[in-house]
């Protein structure tokens, strides 16, 4: 039997014209969920309380940070196992709580049951009068990714071997990048975070609008398997490349401009990191 992408067929088997983009639009409010579950996304040998909650909020504030919209609420809802401690959950609660008002994010609400390990789910209300949406890429359009790509997976595979990484890592605190969506959203046609890595991220940006792409630098594996990054992948007239360089530079952020959306079917080789 073909290998199948178990995610995209679940995702393909609803029926919503909201689903599609990193949040759902429903007028100028945007809804969205992610999991962060134990030994999935992290093992509690690696992070500290206040770790996992950080990324846990981060995680999920950056869908909204990458459609240009405003965090607004958060419900968050956690499974506790029984051997965390008071002082843990406080850890916890506090850097959510933190990690959520430091985006003008209030927490209100959830759920918590008992369970083997620890996972939390949390859902972002965020508010936009422009959101950015994966869909609006024009053939000739370039592609770009912020920041510097590759340490979250170069700090994964070192945890893996059972080495500590810094305490700064990109892999325990993911940099959102609010500030430059908001001065580039005039001039972005598209764009979405990398979750899953700039290979697979953009093979997902190019089928939902029906493009391929040409290639303008390589991109290694270390750099386009990385997932968990959680920068931008956007996509602009190259007539607005200068606009867009200059905003970079003033909000003190690295730009590698990778491709331009093309009229083939041009892909990246992907495998899922769900399973």
């Amino acid at each position: 039997m073909k290998n199948i992408d178990k995610e995209a067929y679940l995702i393909e088997g609803l029926n919503s014209p909201y689903i599609g983009d990193d949040a759902a639009v429903i007028g100028n409010r945007l809804y969205s969920m992610d999991a962060f579950f134990e030994d999935v996304h992290f093992r509690r040998t690696w992070m500290s309380m206040a770790q996992i909650g950080k990324k846990a909020m981060l995680v999920n504030l950056s869908d909204a940070i990458a459609m240009n919209a405003k965090p607004l609420h958060a419900l968050v809802s956690v499974s506790l196992p029984s051997d965390l401690t008071l002082a843990d959950i406080d850890s916890l609660t506090q850097s959510l709580e933190a990690t959520a008002q430091a985006y003008g994010c209030e927490i209100i609400g959830g759920d918590t049951i008992g369970g083997d390990k620890l996972h939390l789910s949390i859902t972002i209300i965020s508010q936009s009068d422009s959101p950015l949406l994966r869909k609006g890429l024009q053939e000739g359009d370039l592609l770009a990714y912020t920041g510097v790509l590759g340490e979250s997976k170069r700090d994964l595979d070192a945890l893996f071997r059972g080495e500590s990484i810094s305490e700064d890592s990109r892999f325990f605190s993911p940099i959102l990048r609010a500030d430059f969506i908001a001065k580039a959203r005039p001039y972005l046609h598209a764009g979405m975070d990398i979750s899953d890595g700039l290979y697979c991220d953009t093979n997902k940006f190019l089928e939902h609008n029906s493009y391929g792409f040409t290639s303008l630098i390589e991109i290694t594996q270390d750099i386009g398997e990385s997932g968990e990054e959680y920068e931008m992948l956007i996509a602009f007239a190259p007539e607005a490349l200068e606009k867009i360089k200059a905003i970079a530079k003033e909000t003190d952020m690295p730009l590698t401009i990778f491709g331009q959306v093309s009229a083939n079917s041009q892909r990246y080789p992907c495998t899922s990191h769900h399973f």
